[in-house]
């Protein structure tokens, strides 16, 4: 088998005489932090909220506001990137852990942006009253629950169905937890992890207007980004502003799809798990270009001799945290510690049975359940409709390697693309040809969430194992046969992870979807995004509160219903495979 359990390190390159290899990752590197240090400088500053400054539909001010956006974007994938690390590896490896963590993050994915920012914005302004450095915070946060959600159910689900040969293996060696988590785990998950932080980035410009343009009740805070600034050309019905967004939007995703997830990919390629190596690898010119720079190798060795050593270090991730082979724990401690989350979970209805039943009713109930039965059924509806689309043709992608690199940048930049862009379309051609907003607005629910199925199906269909493939080929193995006992086997636990941030991330984008305005010009579909979004718009904390937990009701029904069994199914296939 190659080696594919070295997770930091690299292979070592043979050292070269300064060249223009080295003055231009020189340059690469002094542009990135000059950027950086542009960027954090605007981010702390003076704020007042009643004496704004007006965002400005100048194109000369898009690049100043795209370079806000993107790295509000970088931090919060920095800090979901954290999140990943920590929170599914818990959820992974320990079951008491496990029974709270994962319907948690159901939880957490169930509430849309609208939902964190309606309530958290106060708090972050009155961490630096006065400062901009707290909405930026709200902003940053609003973003961090765009992308964090898939990347930790990506790093679960890989957790759960490392091959127990593999595991066996690492065990064999007297690897630690630790070395077994750097050297074997991580290295598992990285295909997966890799796709799926490239769509967490996407997701999080989906709701960048929501993010920027930030409006509860008579609070009304708007942040320099391209969010604010589409917000603002929308307000104003500017189709020449819109366009010019979509063309800041364009630039910044080629960029940092070439800068920083083309060289990822490359890089994640040496960690699938195969007995022969693939027939076309990626590649990205920058990873070549730091490569053969020997004033970059030079400065990056220590850093990578550090990072190679701690990786290797016998240590351990204490016993809480290893996953339970043999044996059961006690029941009496699973009964108790059930017990303890039951408890938090009723302490948590009764507070927000405090807040908000002496305003509610039962007419408020009803009225929430019946929409959010509508949106469950839209939900259901389009993401049956994008697996069928969308797995096909990422299995068809995700085996063609040369093709992946071609469709990569392109599937970035559809899955980024906001559906606020579309509303002088959409808004236009329903009131001209007088068609029903219930029906022909909940295309809109998927347009960027249908991505999470396609990307982590090529994900999937990367990782596939070449030498699988090529034993299908030598058998003979017929189409059909191909299909259900080959390829959908391989990919599947890809697949159910992409299902479920897909489901997760249509119910956050009825926010938007199911109420759109074009200047003066309102349309509702009707649905819990809709009540949502006229409740935040109205400021009532009550009503938002009860919409939010019906949401987080019937995602978590589903999640316990559908999802999680088929989690299951996908984790006991992969472990006797």
């Amino acid at each position: 088998m190659e080696h594919h359990a070295e997770i930091l390190g690299g292979g070592r390159w043979r050292p070269h005489m300064p060249g223009w290899r080295d003055l231009t990752a020189v340059l690469l590197v002094l542009g990135f932090l000059i950027l950086l240090g542009t960027g954090a400088r605007q981010m702390i500053g003076p704020l007042a909220i009643a004496h704004q400054t007006e965002i400005s539909l100048s194109p000369w001010a898009l690049p100043g506001y795209t370079l806000r956006t993107v790295m509000r974007m970088l931090a919060a994938l920095a800090a979901s990137l954290a999140f990943t690390l920590t929170y599914a590896t818990a959820a992974a490896k320990s079951r008491r852990a496990e029974m709270l963590l994962i319907p948690l993050l159901d939880v957490l994915q169930s509430v849309p942006i609208l939902g964190y920012l309606s309530f958290t914005i106060a708090f972050f302004l009155s961490l630096f009253p006065g400062n901009v450095f707290g909405a930026e915070l709200a902003a940053i946060f609003a973003i961090f629950t765009s992308q964090a959600w898939n990347m930790a159910f990506s790093f679960y689900q890989a957790l759960r169905t490392v091959p127990l040969d593999l595991d066996e293996a690492s065990r064999s060696f007297r690897l630690s937890a630790w070395q077994r988590f750097w050297r074997l785990e991580v290295p598992f998950a990285m295909p997966g992890l890799v796709w799926n932080t490239m769509m967490s980035m996407s997701g999080g410009w989906f709701f960048v207007v929501a993010s920027e343009a930030i409006s509860v009740g008579n609070l009304q805070v708007a942040l320099p980004g391209v969010g604010s600034y589409v917000a603002r050309a929308i307000a104003q019905r500017d189709l020449a502003a819109v366009g010019w967004a979509i063309l800041a939007m364009t630039v910044a995703i080629v960029l940092y799809d070439q800068l920083l997830f083309r060289p990822i990919v490359a890089w994640g390629d040496r960690f699938r798990s195969e007995q022969t190596a693939a027939q076309i690898t990626p590649r990205s010119w920058l990873l070549n270009l730091v490569h053969r720079s020997a004033w970059m190798q030079s400065a990056t060795r220590p850093v990578s001799s550090t990072l190679h050593r701690a990786a290797r270090a016998r240590l351990s991730m204490g016993a809480g945290l290893h996953w339970p082979h043999t044996g059961m724990p006690q029941r009496a401690g699973d009964v108790l510690w059930l017990a303890l989350c039951g408890a938090g979970v009723a302490y948590a209805a009764a507070t927000l049975l405090h807040f908000a039943g002496p305003t509610l009713s039962w007419a408020d109930v009803a009225n929430v359940a019946r929409n959010g039965l509508l949106t469950l059924l839209r939900v259901a509806v389009l993401i049956t409709l994008a697996s069928l689309v969308w797995v096909p043709v990422g299995v068809w992608i995700g085996l063609r390697p040369g093709l992946t690199q071609i469709v990569q940048p392109v599937a970035q930049f559809l899955a980024a693309f906001p559906a606020n862009l579309l509303f002088p379309v959409v808004v236009f051609l329903l009131v001209h040809y007088s068609l029903a907003p219930k029906i022909w607005l909940s295309p809109l629910m998927i347009l960027g969430t249908q991505w999470y199925i396609l990307f982590n199906v090529i994900a999937g269909a990367t990782a596939f194992p070449t030498d699988l493939r090529e034993a299908a080929t030598s058998f003979r193995v017929r189409r059909g046969s191909w299909w259900r006992k080959v390829v959908l086997p391989g990919i599947f636990p890809y697949y159910v992870t992409g299902a479920i941030t897909a489901s997760g991330g249509a119910w956050n984008a009825s926010i938007v979807a199911e109420a759109v305005s074009w200047g003066p010009t309102h349309l509702s579909a009707g649905g819990l995004g809709a009540y949502i979004a006229q409740m935040t718009e109205a400021g009532d904390y009550p009503r938002i509160a009860l919409g939010i937990a019906m949401m987080s009701v019937l995602v978590i029904a589903m999640n316990r219903l559908l999802w999680r069994p088929l989690y299951a199914f996908a984790e006991r296939r992969t472990r006797l495979d």
